[in-house]
């Protein structure tokens, strides 16, 4: 498994992005139904957001959030950092050495 931590930088002002917040929260959804986002959040200043993923490969990650409507609707730009999470806290683990589900 591998961790990314991903931040997604918008390109357009805030008034494009509300309209399709409440569509790309419900397609995270499907990434932490899957077993492959652990948390998310905008970023404060709200210019974008930060999401803690992990998956096979780099490659599946992107083909995930090439669904995203954001990436749909041009209106954001995004950064993926592999990380390695040698240190986290216990309850976790499970999550950390897991599988997709």
């Amino acid at each position: 498994m591998v961790h990314f931590m991903l931040e997604i930088t918008y390109t357009v002002p805030l008034e494009q992005i509300e309209p399709i917040v409440a569509e790309h929260r419900a397609f995270l959804q499907t990434g932490y139904d899957q077993g492959l986002l652990l948390m998310a959040g905008p970023q404060n200043p709200r210019i974008g957001g930060i999401v803690i993923a992990r998956a096979a490969s780099l490659a599946a990650i992107q083909a995930f959030f090439a669904n995203d409507p954001y990436q749909s609707a041009n209106v954001a730009e995004y950064r993926f950092v592999e990380f390695n999470p040698v240190k986290h806290q216990p309850w976790l683990e499970e999550w950390v050495t897991g599988n997709v589900e």
